[in-house]
C-alpha cells in the first residue's frame, strides 16, 4: 500500500494515526494536492489529500474511507462493526472531521490577499468551530476510548493549535485542552506532527 499525504493536513495526519495504531505501515508518498503539474488527479480525481493506492492498483480516498479500509483490514479495533457504539464513533468522528472542514478552508481564505478574503465566510467558518468546539467541550467525558472519532477530534484540535494557536480555542475549554494534551502523548501522535 502507498499512503499520498501532506504534513500540514490534518486528514492525512489522521489516516496516519489509524495506520500506525492498527500496526500498519502504508508507504508514505508526499504529495502537494494544490501543484498544478504533480499529475496526483489522475489517482484521486478529487485532488485531495490523503488516498490510498492498494497493493492491487484500485484507489481509496477521503479520509473517512480510507479509515475504515485500514480498520476492516486489521480487524476492526478503531470502528466497531455494528450496534449504537458504531454510530457513536462514527458521529464523532464527523465532528472532528466538521471541525476540520471549516478549519481548513478558512485557513485558504485568511492566506488570501486581504481584498480577496470573505470576512462573511470566516465568520461562518468560525461559527462552525466555536459550535463544534463547545458540544466537544460538553461531552468531554465520552472522548475515553481510542477510536477514529477520537482520533480524528485530536486530529483537528491539533490543527486549531498548528493554524490558529492565537485563538485560544482553549481558554474556555479547558476540559478539551487536558483531554488533547493526553492524546498527543501518544506515540502515533508523536510520530506523525503536522508541518
Amino acid at each position: 500500500m502507498k499512503l499520498y499525504y501532506s504534513p500540514p493536513s490534518p486528514y492525512s495526519r489522521k489516516v496516519r494515526v489509524v495506520a500506525l495504531e492498527l500496526g500498519l505501515a502504508p508507504d508514505l508518498e508526499l504529495v502537494n494536492a494544490m501543484d498544478w503539474d504533480t499529475g496526483y488527479g489522475a489517482i484521486n480525481p478529487v485532488n485531495r489529500v490523503p488516498s490510498l493506492v492498494l497493493d492491487d492498483g484500485r484507489v481509496v480516498f477521503d479520509s473517512p474511507v480510507i479509515c475504515e479500509y485500514l480498520d476492516v483490514s486489521a480487524g476492526s479495533r478503531l470502528l466497531p462493526f455494528e450496534g449504537e457504539e458504531r454510530w457513536r464513533v462514527l458521529v464523532l468522528q464527523a465532528l472532528g472531521d466538521g471541525l476540520m472542514d471549516a478549519a481548513v478552508p478558512r485557513r485558504h481564505e485568511v492566506t488570501r490577499p486581504i481584498e480577496q478574503q470573505s470576512l462573511e465566510r470566516i465568520k461562518l467558518y468560525c461559527r462552525s468551530m466555536d459550535q463544534i468546539l463547545d458540544r466537544l467541550e460538553s461531552e468531554v467525558d465520552q472522548l475515553s476510548a481510542l477510536d477514529v472519532g477520537t482520533i480524528s477530534v485530536a486530529c483537528a484540535l491539533s490543527y486549531l493549535d498548528f493554524r490558529f494557536a492565537a485563538d485560544g480555542w482553549d481558554v474556555t475549554r479547558p476540559k478539551l485542552r487536558k483531554w488533547l494534551s493526553g492524546m498527543l502523548c501518544r506515540w502515533s501522535f508523536v510520530a506523525t506532527p503536522l508541518g
